[in-house]
């Protein structure tokens, strides 16, 4: 199959399940059946094979040696797919019992969907999805690792559509992650960590990102935690899916219960890319003021908006020596008076490498604009005591209500970066203690201003009135976000 029929073909399965169950609700069950499709294939693959090398052994072949995954007898695809009746029971033990013959690696990566409500899942519907799969064989041979990962991906993309709100949970707009690992460009043998690291899209692409430029990135030590049980099985098949297999991604709350400990600290990590969840009220503030941890580095912030509960996390996650971090913000962090001490004190410790200010859109199903904070451990001769500030607003392209950065906005964003200077509309170069004469106000339009720019000028009539739709939909979905907020 080409990378477009494959696409086709795994997508086709979620159609089966339209009008039967909720857009945001695919997930938890398509993602666990591809998976378990692809396993129990590549278990065949390995079995012949071994069964070649040894001159027809069946025992050898069935060694756990020859087998990244073990099926269990009874527990393979084609057993299930052999069940008429109770098909949910079937899928639900076979999943079950891999997860315990494989619990180093496999251990609850199937998540908790309700194979056996037959209320929502019938036998007839199941049978369906199963003789979808069926229809092709996901081995290594004829779908290679990196065509099944750029698949899956796609898989997330489409949930992500159509799931509308639910899709923040779990996935980060790609080009903006592209963006955000050429900036961190990290290393062979470095460790990479995102605290909310939803499907892992940020953990991954740093992988892919070495493996691009010819480098060896299976040394590269990949650590996250996310909060959502299917959202973090999810993104441990994205790892593996993606032939990914050096990795830690656990389950649970980062703030309340970080999961990566040293010595009773937190561990150390060279690189940090994180999409928090932004503004969030329900977390426990009273802990974070006491945290056993030292995370209250610059104070605690105020019960309705954790974001600097999360930055703190951060920075008090990266090694001394060289850690670097990129974090995808809404503007409020930079200016927002109930935080200004504490960046403050981030200021005053030449923590802030850049700021950069993106366009509209960026943000899934949200048409606020979004900005990226790097910080530094330790910044090189020449950046000591300046921040610089990129405003690229305009570096967007929209379409419908999403936006997206094309190689042209990524290299001239990536290139301001690296020159580190001031540039014309675009960057400008400041002295920590002006920023701090400020009050800490990092607002970016206070430090660079785009060039004006007229819309209209050698602009064909298709682009006026796509960039007027656009503005009608933002407007739309301003004013309708207002009543609500006056309504509650």
């Amino acid at each position: 199959m080409t990378q477009q029929q494959l696409e086709k073909f795994l997508w086709g399965a979620a159609t089966k399940l339209r009008n039967i169950i909720d857009a945001g609700d695919y997930k938890q069950y398509i993602f666990p059946l591809l998976f378990f499709k692809r396993i129990c294939d590549v278990y065949d693959e390995e079995f012949e094979k071994a069964l070649e090398e040894s001159g027809g052994d069946m025992e050898y072949a069935g060694f756990a040696e020859n087998h990244h995954f073990q099926i269990p007898e009874g527990s393979h695809w084609n057993d299930v797919r052999e069940t008429t009746s109770n098909v949910g029971l079937a899928l639900q033990n076979a999943m079950r019992e891999i997860e315990k013959a494989n619990p180093d690696t496999l251990y609850g990566i199937f998540g908790d969907a309700s194979w056996t409500n037959k209320d929502r899942l019938s036998d007839e519907i199941l049978t369906n999805l199963i003789e979808h799969y069926s229809q092709h064989k996901l081995n290594i041979k004829n779908v290679p690792d990196d065509q099944l990962g750029n698949a899956y991906e796609y898989l997330i993309k489409e949930f992500a559509d159509d799931s509308g709100h639910t899709a923040a949970e779990f996935y980060t707009n790609r080009t903006v992650v592209k963006l955000m690992t050429m900036i961190m460009d990290p290393q062979p043998g470095e460790s990479v960590y995102d605290p909310t690291c939803g499907s892992g899209g940020l953990l991954l692409n740093c992988a892919l990102h070495l493996k691009e430029e010819g480098k060896e990135y299976r040394t590269l030590k990949l650590y996250g935690q996310e909060i959502n049980l299917i959202t973090s099985a999810i993104a441990r098949m994205n790892m593996f899916l993606h032939g990914i297999e050096e990795f830690r991604i656990v389950r649970g709350d980062t703030l309340a219960r970080p999961a990566f400990l040293e010595y009773d600290e937190l561990k150390k990590f060279n690189v940090i890319l994180a999409n928090p969840p932004y503004s969030i009220k329900s977390w426990d503030k009273k802990a974070f003021e006491n945290d056993p941890y030292g995370r209250n580095l610059w104070g605690t912030p105020p019960q309705g908006c954790a974001d600097y509960a999360f930055q703190q996390h951060i920075q008090k996650s990266l090694n001394t020596e060289n850690g670097r971090s990129i974090s995808l913000w809404p503007h409020g962090i930079l200016f927002r008076d109930s935080e200004a001490e504490m960046r403050r004190k981030m200021i005053e410790e030449d923590l802030v490498e850049c700021v950069i200010g993106l366009g509209p859109n960026l943000f899934y199903n949200s048409p606020m604009e979004a900005c990226l904070l790097i910080t530094r451990t330790k910044k090189v001769n020449g950046k000591q005591n300046k921040i610089l500030f990129i405003n690229a607003v305009k570096e967007v392209r929209q379409n419908k209500t999403i936006g997206f950065l094309d190689k042209k906005h990524i290299d001239k964003i990536f290139n301001a970066y690296s020159n580190f200077e001031n540039e014309e509309n675009f960057a400008a170069l400041v002295n920590k203690e002006t920023v701090l004469k400020n009050k800490g106000n990092m607002s970016i339009s206070l430090y660079v201003r785009p060039e004006k720019y007229d819309h209209t000028k050698n602009a064909d009539f298709e682009t006026v009135y796509s960039e007027w739709e656009n503005s009608s939909t933002r407007l739309k979905k301003s004013i309708s976000e207002l009543f609500q907020i006056l309504e509650n």
